[in-house]
């Protein structure tokens, strides 16, 4: 019975993974035919499959942008660089569509220790930092052991030695692992949907407006209370946004 499971499954796997493919080509050769709306339809039949790769929110991005759809191209071109942060196809497409923004918003750099930290932290993920952790320690119990059994006082100098390093290490491997998870914790960055959003001091449409924010421009998260998100501006500006005028992109 559970081989027939099986069997089951991977016929099914198999058939809707030839059933994206298809959607996917069908999608580029619209695309290729200037046909974009009907290529982002293809798209998002496979997005609503549940099923998500780099290279479908890069061509989301590219037929939004052939369209002049600020928001949904950068939004896409956001969530194919989260994918593969290194694609210089990505960087350079996201920028020109960043160029399509009406918002000019300052940068407030990150200097000192605070931002060598941050930037050694991002080099690896939570669970490469973590499996280096695990690493660390185990090389430190065999070394720990080794020094327990040997009789030879150089090898004992060398395993204690050996052993109080990787100790060390996979505490400095466990900070950099639990620095990068509060990091990836924090970061609930969104886009900009409306044509034209009201941001308030207080989440609710009674409060003064703190600023005006225009669709494409890329804010971060900070809290929700009922229908309203919290959001900061790379330049520290904070305030009040409504829910419906932004779209999270760690939303799936």
């Amino acid at each position: 019975m559970k081989q027939l499971i099986y069997i089951v499954t991977f016929l099914l796997t198999t058939l809707s993974v030839a059933q994206n493919n298809t959607l996917f080509e069908e999608g580029n050769m619209l695309y290729n035919e200037g046909k974009f709306t009907e290529a982002i339809t293809k798209y998002e039949s496979i997005l609503d499959a549940k099923k998500h790769s780099a290279s479908l929110y890069f061509n989301l991005g590219n037929a939004h942008y052939k369209l002049n759809n600020i928001a949904p191209s950068i939004f896409y071109f956001e969530k194919a660089l989260a994918l593969s942060p290194n694609d210089k196809e990505i960087q350079n497409n996201i920028a020109f569509a960043r160029n399509m923004t009406v918002d000019a918003i300052d940068v407030v750099p990150e200097v000192g220790v605070s931002k060598l930290v941050k930037k050694l932290t991002n080099t690896m993920s939570f669970n490469a930092w973590a499996y280096a952790c695990v690493a660390a320690t185990l090389l430190f119990v065999l070394l720990s052991l080794l020094y327990y059994f040997s009789y030879s006082t150089n090898r004992k100098r060398l395993a204690f030695i050996g052993s109080s390093s990787f100790l060390f290490l996979s505490f400095i491997l466990l900070f950099f692992a639990f620095h990068k998870f509060d990091i990836d914790k924090n970061n609930k960055p969104a886009i900009v949907f409306s044509q034209e959003a009201l941001v308030k001091s207080e989440p609710n449409l009674r409060s003064e407006e703190s600023f005006r924010l225009h669709e494409g421009t890329k804010v971060l998260i900070l809290d929700t209370v009922n229908n309203w998100k919290k959001i900061k501006l790379t330049d520290g500006k904070v305030g009040w946004i409504s829910n419906d005028d932004i779209k999270a992109l760690n939303e799936i």
